[in-house]
């Protein structure tokens, strides 16, 4: 029978799964939009899984924004902040690496490692400019689809200059540059030039990014960022196999690394259950959290959010 560890990582634009074997080798991953439904998304993916593989579960870790709603979903063994997750999976790709740089649906990440350690990191999670989210957008306003827009901007002899230092202002300067006739491959290639500007300037500002440099996250797929940065970089860029879903591989194997003998996944039959999400306010103290609970019909299954763990402690049984 298949044995494998399954890493989940929801984020607040995507959900990947990814399983793997005891030599963290991929057997099975899935890429997919959250659409604002991670639970029935993170359903769907299990469903999906059980009917291809029906694997034997041996551990399970989750990472990503919604890391906390997956553990509690599904019964994770480890949970792990996306920076140690990404830089995990990154090492085992290429163990020599020294930078990663990781953008995502909504937002971006920076890791500094060295000697195989994260000695520093840094996030853009408050401006979506150079986002997938944003590209998305940009390329369904030009015509094209997200996985074109890539091919337009290497095929650019002279890139357009863009403002990239915020969507308002990019999304504006590439409308006034349509409207004086620059070409679109032009305007895109551009684009990608301002959005490389922007992450370095916000993320590498006082860092020194050596070589080997990886590039993941779904914005890894545009050919025209990655040509972007190595230009502005004068370094090769890296760009692993499995790109966008390097954290979902390193929860796998954090999984594999630090779980228990006997895992808390609570099997498949979760991908079936009948599960809602509703929040309240706790008024016992000033604090006054907001506590968020899942429920399997009228039984709670999971609830977090409360900075006492007066209402979280019977459900806080995972590592972090």
């Amino acid at each position: 029978m298949l044995e494998g560890f399954l890493g989940i990582d929801v984020g607040s634009v995507t959900t990947k799964l990814a399983l793997i074997d005891k030599n963290d080798d991929v057997i099975w991953s899935t890429y997919r939009k959250t659409k604002g439904q991670p639970i029935r998304v993170l359903q769907s993916a299990l469903r999906d899984l059980s009917r291809a593989l029906n694997p034997v579960i041996l551990g399970l870790g989750t990472t990503g924004s919604g890391r906390r709603l997956a553990s509690y979903l599904a019964g994770a063994d480890i949970v792990k902040n996306e920076i140690t997750a990404h830089a995990v999976a990154s090492i085992e790709t290429v163990p020599e690496v020294r930078t990663i740089m990781e953008i995502g649906g909504q937002d971006s990440k920076l890791i500094i490692i060295r000697d195989g350690v994260v000695i520093d990191f840094s996030m853009n999670t408050v401006c979506a400019a150079g986002t997938g989210s944003f590209l998305e957008h940009q390329a369904s306003r030009l015509g094209l689809s997200v996985e074109e827009l890539g091919g337009y901007a290497i095929s650019s002899t002279k890139p357009t200059r863009i403002a990239g230092r915020c969507t308002v202002f990019a999304e504006s300067d590439m409308v006034h540059k349509q409207q004086m006739g620059h070409e679109i491959e032009d305007i895109v290639s551009g684009l990608c030039d301002a959005l490389c500007r922007n992450y370095l300037s916000n993320l590498a500002r006082g860092k020194e990014l050596r070589d080997p440099v990886i590039f993941q996250g779904g914005v890894a797929a545009n050919e025209g960022i990655k040509s972007s940065f190595e230009r502005e970089l004068n370094k090769e860029i890296i760009i692993p196999e499995h790109f966008n879903i390097m954290g979902a591989i390193g929860a796998a194997m954090l999984a594999r690394e630090l779980s228990p003998k006997e895992t808390r996944f609570r099997g498949f039959s979760i991908a079936h259950q009948q599960l809602t999400t509703s929040s309240f306010y706790c008024n016992d103290c000033h604090n006054s959290c907001g506590i968020i609970e899942i429920r399997d019909g009228e039984n709670i299954i999971a609830r977090w959010g409360d900075s006492c763990s007066k209402w979280s402690a019977e459900f806080e049984k995972v590592s972090n």
